[in-house]
């Protein structure tokens, strides 16, 4: 067998048990999501606790559980016995992550919890363990054969255990509400975070920035008013100060193309009228929306009235690290 057949393999042998687990999902997973809601409500937090692959898995959970809102600890099980359960508050709740269900470490910290009155959720394959009977709420990641050839090294029991933690954490921020805006706040640092913390008037173009022009104004003044504006775009505007369209760079090409004595000519006969444009509170994510959904290079952003305030140039997103 060549090694891409090993390993394709491998990859049905997991793909094979996640389908066992998705058949499996139920009462219990209603369950324990309710939990979890009850004890975020109640602002307590979630404590996660494994030892060797299952502890790698619970810390993966911690963190994704961390990022979208849920306050997660994850206690060690050797520090816990020498005075770390002193993280532990009433309603607090704990998941705990053993496949064997057996885990010396994590049973002996069972009466501790147990005297804590903290509820318990356990995440194993083997559904009558020590761990499974001493639980309020048992999550089944049971598997039939690991994907090792000699049926030893955890891996698709460990590949179930990850992706049913991944899938607790997804349906409990849904059951939470939680949303971009969230996910974001607790993200700044990235270009997602930015992008979702950043409101159109933060950067979009404005005063000389901006090339304003009106519909009678020429080509080739609208061109000289775009280059002092360093724009690739002329915003052009009626009297009253309401949007009459755009002018790009791109529309005097094609029409240069067409007619090379086109300088003198109004560019009201060579705008875009009714451009894509947008409110300036609105969220720097929805520009990046409407540039890709309108394939554009320009946004004329707009106050509540629908007058001209601003221009947004697919370059300012760049620059500002928002794409």
């Amino acid at each position: 067998m060549s090694y891409p057949e090993q390993a394709r393999r491998v990859i049905r042998l997991e793909i094979e048990e996640l389908e066992r687990l998705h058949a499996r999902v139920g009462d219990a997973f209603t369950q324990a999501i309710e939990r979890l809601h009850g004890c975020l409500e109640k602002r307590g937090k979630i404590i996660v606790c494994g030892v060797g692959k299952s502890g790698n898995i619970g810390r993966k959970l911690a963190a994704t559980l961390n990022s979208t809102g849920a306050t997660t600890v994850c206690l060690d099980v050797g520090d816990a016995l020498h005075g770390d359960l002193g993280v532990i508050d009433p309603g607090d709740l704990a998941i705990l992550l053993s496949y064997s269900g057996e885990t010396s470490e994590l049973l002996d910290l069972l009466p501790h919890l147990k005297r804590l009155d903290l509820p318990l959720i356990a995440i194993t394959g083997v559904a009558t363990s020590t761990l499974a009977r001493h639980a309020d709420c048992v999550l089944d990641v049971q598997v039939t054969q690991e994907a090792c050839p000699l049926n030893l090294a955890p891996t698709a029991s460990t590949t179930t255990m990850l992706v049913l933690c991944d899938a607790l954490a997804m349906v409990l921020l849904e059951a939470r509400g939680f949303q971009q805006e969230d996910f974001a706040k607790l993200h700044p640092g990235g270009s997602l975070g930015r992008a979702l913390l950043t409101r159109v008037s933060d950067v979009m173009r404005q005063g000389d920035q901006v090339a304003l022009v009106q519909p009678q104004t020429t080509v080739q003044e609208a061109l000289q008013a775009m280059t002092r504006a360093r724009s690739g775009a002329a915003v052009v505007i009626h009297a009253d100060g309401s949007l009459a369209g755009v002018f790009t760079h791109g529309d005097f090409v094609r029409a240069f193309q067409k007619d090379p004595a086109i300088a003198t000519q109004p560019v009201s006969l060579y705008m875009t009228p009714r451009p894509v444009s947008i409110q300036a509170d609105k969220l720097a994510t929805e520009v990046l929306a409407a540039l890709q959904n309108n394939r554009v290079d320009d946004i004329v952003v707009i106050d509540t009235l629908g007058r001209p305030v601003g221009l947004v140039d697919t370059q300012d997103l760049t620059r500002l690290r928002l794409v």
